[in-house]
């Protein structure tokens, strides 16, 4: 972490830029049109403008669709892009003077699954492992060695790929990720699999990282 953290300042440093206390809205203005090339930079400027208006924030997209910011603090914001995806951001503190931005892309498919990514306040791309160990299927199913019998064995073969929906706070720092992969079972199986499946793990940021403080 400490590598991390010098070498972000560096960055920074070297790139000529006051990043000190950056807030979401500069950030999001910053932010390069190839990660979110559904919207326009107009597109961007509206929703801020809008909302800081007291405005409904919708849009018209690239797309010919609308996309709606729904939410927009000082270190947090949310967008509904389509019907069926959302975005969000938070700004985070690394520690007192560097930051770093975790975006939230959600998907709608059968179930909702996101991807959790890490950027420093200039855009760069950060290895999410150094901020956040992204569980794995065994981290949502316990199931008791005993209790391995015919019907439980068939019931798991089911659970054939790991789908984690991602929501970050806008009034704190937490984290929490939701095993989604239960919900696309038919009700017999996921009626089965309910006991053994925790399928709530919130997280809070702190010293850096985001932590896990439970499993639910």
């Amino acid at each position: 972490m400490k590598k991390l953290i010098i070498g972000l300042a560096l960055a920074f440093m070297g790139g000529g830029m006051t990043v000190w206390g950056q807030t979401a809205k500069e950030c999001f203005k910053s932010m390069p049109d190839s990660l979110m090339p559904l919207l326009t930079p107009v597109n961007k400027a509206d929703f801020i403008d809008f909302l800081e208006s007291d405005m409904r924030a919708e849009v018209t997209n690239r797309f010919n669709r609308k996309s709606e910011m729904t939410c927009l603090t000082d270190d947090y914001i949310r967008i509904q892009i389509t019907e069926r995806s959302a975005w969000q951001m938070k700004v985070l503190p690394l520690n007192d003077s560097v930051r770093v931005v975790c975006t939230v892309a959600t998907v709608q498919g059968p179930v909702a699954d996101s991807d959790v990514l890490f950027y420093s306040t200039d855009w760069k791309p950060l290895p999410a492992d150094s901020f956040l160990h992204r569980p794995y299927m065994k981290d949502f199913v316990a199931v008791s060695d005993t209790l391995w019998g015919n019907r439980i064995r068939s019931a798991l073969a089911k659970l054939d790929m790991c789908l984690i929906s991602a929501e970050l706070s806008g009034s704190d720092d937490t984290l929490k990720l939701s095993f989604t992969t239960p919900r696309y079972l038919d009700a017999e199986t996921a009626g089965l699999l309910r006991p053994y499946i925790r399928p709530l793990r919130k997280y809070v940021w702190r010293d850096g990282r985001y932590r896990s403080v439970t499993s639910l």
